[in-house]
């Protein structure tokens, strides 16, 4: 049963495996360039397996203690996986011990997987969404720790290899874009980042155009459940 899930498993996670090869390479190689072992991209792709905060630890790492600041930037960069959690509730459900390791690995390219894909009849769903969160892991933690190791042989300026992460940010922005019908959101949280950047500046405007962009989207939803309230009077 395991095995036959794993063999389903698999395809559904090969084009994800080219991205994170690629991500996590470049992620090694950041961390490298800024003097850190191997052991770091690799151990934080292992117990934090959260692409979009590793980098950002990077510079955490680097700047004064602040523990604070880092527990709330967490949060914010990944509170989108609070309503991944709460929509997988029913399904993890009844996964045994399974769920607890599904509940650590859920990434944004493994909720995709897991709750779009239906497998055959004769495949243990449980073990099909255990085999896809663990291969996209695997692929995650090989690649920085590749990209770890290749920084001690391979030397050429790494400079604005961090900005990958942006790119990668800007073309998700864009195809959502082009996906989406209402562009509001889209728009709100383009000013209330230029509005926090302009106030707080660079260093410290993330956290503050978070809060506004998540104040800004509670009070839209208001006037929005006001407005249905209304027209149905």
């Amino acid at each position: 049963m395991k095995r036959k899930a794993l063999k389903v498993a698999l395809p559904h996670t090969l084009p994800i495996c080219v991205g994170f090869l690629f991500l996590g390479i470049s992620y090694g190689f950041l961390m490298k360039s800024k003097g850190f072992s191997f052991l770091y991209p690799m151990f934080m792709s292992m117990f934090i397996f959260a692409g979009s905060m590793e980098f950002v630890t990077v510079n955490l790492l680097l700047s004064a203690f602040n523990p604070l600041y880092a527990l709330l930037l967490t949060l914010m960069v990944n509170a989108r996986h609070l309503f991944y959690g709460i929509s997988m509730l029913d399904t993890y459900k009844d996964c045994g011990i399974k769920k607890y390791y599904l509940i650590f690995g859920m990434c944004d390219e493994s909720f995709s997987i897991n709750c779009s894909t239906i497998p055959p009849l004769d495949i243990d769903r449980g073990w099909f969404m255990f085999w896809v969160t663990l291969l996209n892991h695997i692929y995650w933690v090989v690649g920085a720790t590749l990209g770890g190791l290749l920084g001690y042989i391979i030397h050429f300026d790494t400079t604005g290899i961090e900005f990958v992460m942006s790119a990668l940010f800007v073309v998700m922005f864009i195809n959502q874009w082009k996906a989406a019908k209402d562009h509001t959101p889209a728009i709100i949280g383009i000013f209330s980042s230029l509005i926090c950047l302009l106030l707080f500046g660079a260093q410290n405007f993330m956290i503050p155009s978070m809060l506004l962009i998540v104040c800004s989207f509670a009070m839209k939803r208001s006037s929005l459940e006001i407005e249905s309230e209304g027209d149905a009077s």
